[in-house]
C-alpha cells in the first residue's frame, strides 16, 4: 500500500510538472517574429529641395578649406614610390576647389588666382608625365611653394574685401 501511494504521488507529480512546465518551456524557447514590433514608415512621394543658406563668406571659407586639405593630400602623396593615381586625383580636386573659390572673388583677385591655378595645372602635367616617380622631390617642392603662396594671398582675412 505504501508503494502504491508513492507511485501514485510520483505519477501525479510528474503529470503536474509536465502540464505546468511544458508551456513555460516552449514559450521560453519559441522564436518571436520581429515584424510585429517594427514601426511602419511612410514613403516619401514628393522630394523636398533644401536651399543652400550659406553666405558667400562661408562658402569661400568652405572651398578654401577643401582646397587646403586636398593640396595637403597632394603634398603628402608626392613621395617616392607613392600611388601615382592618388597624386593625380589630389591635384584634380585641388584645382577643382580653387576654381570654385575663384567664383567668389572679384576680377582683380581672380587674375591673381589664375596665376596659381596655371602653376597647379602645370604641376599636374609634370605629375602625369612622371609615372615612375623620379621627379617627386621637385614636384613636392613646387606644390609646397604654390601652397605657401596661396595661403599668403588668399586666406579669408586677406580676401574678405574682395568677395563679390
Amino acid at each position: 500500500m505504501r508503494l502504491k501511494n508513492i507511485l501514485f504521488a510520483f505519477v501525479i507529480y510528474f503529470v503536474i510538472l509536465n502540464l505546468i512546465g511544458c508551456e513555460a518551456f516552449t514559450r521560453k524557447f519559441t522564436r518571436k517574429s520581429k515584424n510585429e514590433n517594427l514601426p511602419q514608415t511612410e514613403m516619401v512621394l514628393v522630394p523636398e529641395e533644401y536651399r543652400d543658406t550659406m553666405g558667400k563668406e562661408e562658402l569661400y571659407r568652405q572651398y578654401f578649406l577643401f582646397w587646403k586639405s586636398w593640396h595637403d593630400e597632394l603634398i603628402n602623396s608626392l613621395s617616392p614610390g607613392a600611388n601615382h593615381k592618388k597624386q593625380i586625383d589630389s591635384t584634380n580636386e585641388a584645382i577643382k576647389n580653387l576654381e570654385q573659390l575663384k567664383t567668389y572673388l572679384n576680377a582683380e583677385k581672380q587674375k591673381e588666382l589664375d596665376i596659381y591655378l596655371n602653376q597647379l595645372k602645370t604641376l599636374k602635367e609634370f605629375i602625369t608625365k612622371d609615372a615612375y616617380g623620379s621627379n617627386c622631390s621637385v614636384n613636392r617642392y613646387t606644390a609646397e611653394s604654390i601652397r605657401r603662396s596661396i595661403l599668403r594671398d588668399f586666406t579669408y582675412h586677406n580676401v574678405k574685401n574682395f568677395l563679390r
